[in-house]
């Protein structure tokens, strides 16, 4: 029992992650990759946005999530779908910390402007476009942890 509830933990938290991401895609990506450098007032200024306390409170928590669940799970019909999400999960940190964030924090940082630089928005447009892909991912993968509830929590069941 313990251990489900840890289990769902993970899923909760994993899910919450994807939440924001859901949620920055919906309500903040569009407007700032609009019409760069125009668009970015949001992150400028002594009020601006700062998104990277929840990216970086939410990743390391769900990397020991899926670690201490993967200990647990070890011997059980469990382990495969956790490792299959921990092993792409930190793949796409990897990849997020190569091109996302270098990326986004070129783009954001631009100095303000009153006219639309056309190649800045070109590479927000693809940034939004990759991004997108990369939650498609991360959807599939919230998909395959929560179907690994319905695995036995052992080899005996």
């Amino acid at each position: 029992m313990k251990k489900d509830f840890i289990y769902s933990i993970a899923c909760l938290t994993f899910v919450i992650m994807i939440g924001g991401a859901v949620y920055e895609h919906m309500n903040i990506v569009p407007r700032w990759a609009a019409a760069p450098p125009v668009s970015l007032a949001m992150f400028q200024g002594e009020y601006g946005l700062n998104p990277e306390l929840f990216w970086m409170t939410t990743h390391p928590i769900n990397i020991i999530l899926f670690l201490v669940n993967l200990a647990l799970y070890w011997k059980s019909p469990r382990r495969k779908p956790i490792a299959i999400v921990l092993i792409t999960y930190v793949i796409i940190l990897a990849i997020t910390a190569i091109y996302f964030v270098p990326e986004l924090l070129s783009i954001i940082t631009s100095p303000f402007s009153t006219n639309i630089d056309s190649s800045l928005t070109s590479r927000a447009k693809l940034w939004e476009t990759l991004s997108l892909v990369r939650l498609g991912v991360l959807l599939v993968l919230a998909i395959i942890l929560l179907l690994g509830l319905t695995k036995p929590q052992n080899n005996k069941q």
